[in-house]
């Protein structure tokens, strides 16, 4: 009979040993990501170039609500239509690997025995797991797949998800260089730098799922938006100014 203390003891360094993962399958994190950067930098600059060749406050604001409204509304048709692509591709392989798992089992097999070895499993080791897993043809198919192609068939992300994501994300960050001018402060050098706080801030945010360190994530965003508003302002600037 095992004591309680010898079941803690047991039990002590499997629960220590547990870790978490971040859910990067569900097809919201990139769109996220991508959404937010693309709306500051999209509505910065856009703000940038049409303050630089002297529009009116009132001008600058419909047009940085126009550009928010139909970046948003493109991003989330454009995720949608992306990962629906992509899922529907995975499908029609998942399909065909299904077709040839039923026709050819042992060129299958062999193969499968193959990509065993290639992770250093012996010969004859790999011969009888690939013979166990071959048994259930489900495993045996999301092994091939996951092997051939790189995908789960059964971690499909989301589009509805993705869009979502999208457009949320392109929003919030679209609006951050129109708050000056929403509270009355039509400041172009208070708008640019709201747009350059959010993509720090996007950018730190996105260094919590990658090695990166936050202020290099930050700095590098604000580097792009910043030579992305530079650009359209000198255009702005030019095309006011031969406009006048």
């Amino acid at each position: 009979m095992t004591s309680g203390t010898d079941e803690q003891a047991h039990d002590g360094p499997v629960a220590e040993h547990e870790h978490h993962h971040a859910d990067v399958s569900g097809g919201w994190l990139r769109a996220a990501v991508f959404g937010a950067m693309d709306g500051l930098v999209t509505n910065t600059a856009l703000v940038a170039g049409v303050g630089g060749g002297g529009a009116a406050p009132r001008a600058i604001v419909l047009t940085g609500v126009a550009g928010l409204v139909a970046g948003a509304v493109s991003m989330a048709l454009g995720e949608y239509t992306s990962v629906k692509t992509q899922n529907e591709q995975l499908d029609l392989e998942v399909a065909k690997e299904r077709r040839e798992l039923a026709r050819h089992p042992e060129e299958e097999l062999a193969e499968l025995v193959g990509m065993l070895r290639v992770r250093g499993v012996e010969d004859r080791l790999a011969r009888e797991v690939a013979r166990q897993l071959s048994r259930d043809p489900e495993v045996a198919l999301r092994l091939h797949v996951v092997a051939e192609l790189g995908l789960s068939p059964e971690d499909k992300p989301s589009p509805r998800t993705a869009a979502l994501s999208s457009f949320l994300t392109f929003a919030l960050g679209a609006a951050l260089p129109l708050l000056p001018y929403l509270f009355g402060l039509s400041l172009l050098w208070v708008a640019l730098l709201c747009g350059g706080l959010g993509l720090v801030a996007a950018g730190a945010l996105s260094s919590r799922f990658t090695p990166r360190p936050w202020w290099y994530a930050g700095l590098r965003q604000l580097l792009f938006g910043a030579i992305a508003a530079g650009a359209t302002y000198l255009v702005g600037t030019a095309i006011g100014v031969t406009a006048t």
